[in-house]
């Protein structure tokens, strides 16, 4: 893999949102949920997430998540996906959401 510089990591915003409402996305190719993520200033923009194995509606709603806010928005089934929601793979290829330690303000960009 190519290294990067400064510049090419300051051109991603990985930016804190919250999670502020949760629909089942039933024609999603693999199961996932459409959020509903509250990004400050940025707005409320929506996502597809495959992340059902770990994350029940209910669970999540209230959560903090890391977004990649500057993608192009990419149609996904029904819905627009705005913002990519980041995770690493579990030991099965699972997503495990990428999530702040500490509550931090909606919108704040990581460095």
């Amino acid at each position: 893999m190519d290294t990067i510089d400064w510049q090419d990591f300051q051109k991603i915003q990985l930016t804190t949102g919250t999670v502020v409402r949760v629909e089942e996305f039933p024609e999603a190719r693999k199961p996932a949920w459409i959020l509903y993520i509250d990004l400050g200033t940025k707005g409320i923009k929506k996502s597809s997430a495959q992340i059902t194995d770990h994350y029940a509606k209910e669970d999540l709603v209230g959560k903090q998540v890391v977004c990649v806010t500057n993608f192009p928005p990419r149609q996904i089934g029904k819905i627009m996906s705005e913002v990519l929601v980041t995770g690493f793979p579990d030991e099965n290829g699972n997503v495990v959401l990428c999530i702040p330690d500490k509550p931090v303000p909606n919108g704040a960009r990581l460095f």
